[in-house]
């Protein structure tokens, strides 16, 4: 168990949430939202890899990690949040021409799943929160 590496994951997800909180607590441009959260959530997942010294792939598609981490976590009901997440860091990264950035809400929706994310997995290994902060 590698539980230095896991932290040093959490934290580096812990920067991407609370910037992402900050801009949503400032009603900032909710595309640099999305793309924290993507961060964030992508980190966070990727804290199980570390621990456990696996292999941790570059990709920044959140279901095919979450598939990889599944026995520590399960995220079977939230597939489809991944999924949309996933899409941030592609779509909200980049120009789009007309493309209509993500509502309040869907921001709203995302950030609590990236805040409830990060204490689940910060439980789960055992890990205390307020240390990554």
């Amino acid at each position: 168990m590698n539980e230095i590496s896991a932290k040093e994951w959490l934290k580096k997800a812990w920067h991407n949430l609370s910037g992402a909180k900050l801009f949503y607590e400032s009603n900032h441009y909710s595309d640099v939202t999305a793309v924290e959260i993507h961060y964030a959530v992508e980190k966070a997942l990727k804290a199980f890899l570390a621990y456990e010294n696996r292999q941790i792939l570059k990709t920044h598609d959140l279901v095919r990690i979450y598939k990889l981490v599944s026995d520590f976590i399960n995220l079977d009901d939230k597939l489809d949040l991944l999924d949309k997440i996933t899409k941030y860091h592609i779509e909200e990264a980049y120009p789009t021409f007309n493309r209509p950035l993500p509502s309040r809400a869907e921001i709203k929706e995302v950030l609590d799943f990236a805040q409830e994310l990060f204490e689940r997995v910060c439980d789960t290994l055992d890990i205390n929160a307020d240390e990554l902060k």
